[in-house]
């Protein structure tokens, strides 16, 4: 690592963390122990009509139960506002945004008439801000899912990063904060591949250093479908932390002797830090669900 290690996890305070959410946040805790680095909490509570009266406090709550403490002071998306309004500022003034009222369909349409055409309009209320992207492929090197490439001009054309309503977008969020924290590696879900792409787009434009990146496939619910908040996935227990760590552990790699399941999280955690390697993280896009999570059969 030509860069000291700076990982992080960032839960969206939309509701609790799911099994999902606790691999995600175990192999990143596990490479940044395993590297000798620092782990960050961020928490993205950028978006208010999203956000779950309690869920922050719930969320910080879980980690604990299950051991993965953080580093540092946890950042909140909520107070940056200024640092967001700066960044959209440079990238307006340098030409690489733009006030927009269209929609991305709307866009995309006129695009098809008039290719390369952008659709630029003074300042004013109700006016998205738009950030260009170049033509042809963009591509990155992931450390679990290879080399992924994408055309962002035909895949959404360019995107926003300040809404209508006023609000900072979470692609320019997102990239803005790793940078400012100075994040070197980020560990999370393969949904946020496309996500990727365009937060590197945002960094690029902004002069920032980009950070690995390694895209877990994502944990399936019992019945397929990507387990998530919004799909209704089932809370942890944090008041029986061991068997959901226990059957983690098995997701991001790693084998323990069912001896450990009952263990405390300390140990498991202990046991992990002496057994991880990077290496031994699953590839694919898509994981199924662990036993632990799938419904007894009669």
């Amino acid at each position: 690592m030509s860069r000291h290690y700076v990982g992080r996890f960032a839960p969206t305070p939309s509701g609790p963390l799911h099994f999902g959410s606790l691999v995600t946040a175990l192999a990143s805790w596990l490479d940044a122990r395993h590297h000798g680095g620092r782990w960050l909490l961020r928490v993205d509570d950028l978006d208010p009509p999203r956000q779950q009266p309690g869920a922050v406090d719930l969320i910080l709550h879980q980690l604990e139960r299950f051991g993965l403490h953080w580093d540092d002071t946890p950042l909140y998306q909520s107070q940056r506002g200024p640092a967001y309004a700066d960044a959209v500022a440079r990238l307006l003034a340098a030409g690489l945004a733009f006030y927009c009222t269209l929609s991305r369909k709307q866009l995309q349409a006129l695009d098809n008439i008039h290719p390369g055409l952008a659709v630029a309009q003074p300042p004013g209320p109700d006016r998205a801000v738009r950030l260009t992207v170049p033509d042809g492929q963009v591509c990155f090197e992931d450390r679990i899912q290879g080399r992924v490439c994408a055309d962002l001009a035909r895949e959404g054309g360019p995107f926003v990063i300040r809404r209508r309503d006023g609000l900072f977008a979470y692609q320019l969020a997102c990239a803005l904060d790793d940078a400012d924290q100075g994040i070197t590696d980020v560990v999370r879900g393969s949904d946020l591949l496309a996500s990727t792409l365009r937060q590197r787009r945002v960094l690029q434009c902004l002069g920032a250093p980009t950070p690995r990146y390694a895209h877990l496939p994502v944990i399936m619910d019992p019945a397929g479908g990507k387990m998530s908040k919004s799909a209704g996935a089932a809370a942890l227990d944090a008041a029986r932390p061991s068997a959901a760590l226990f059957a983690a552990l098995g997701c991001v790699g790693l084998h323990p002797e069912n001896e450990l399941a009952g263990a405390g999280v300390d140990e498991q955690l202990a046991w992990a830090r002496a057994h991880w390697r990077p290496e031994l993280l699953p590839r694919g896009r898509r994981q199924p669900p662990p036993a632990f999570l799938r419904p007894a059969r009669d």
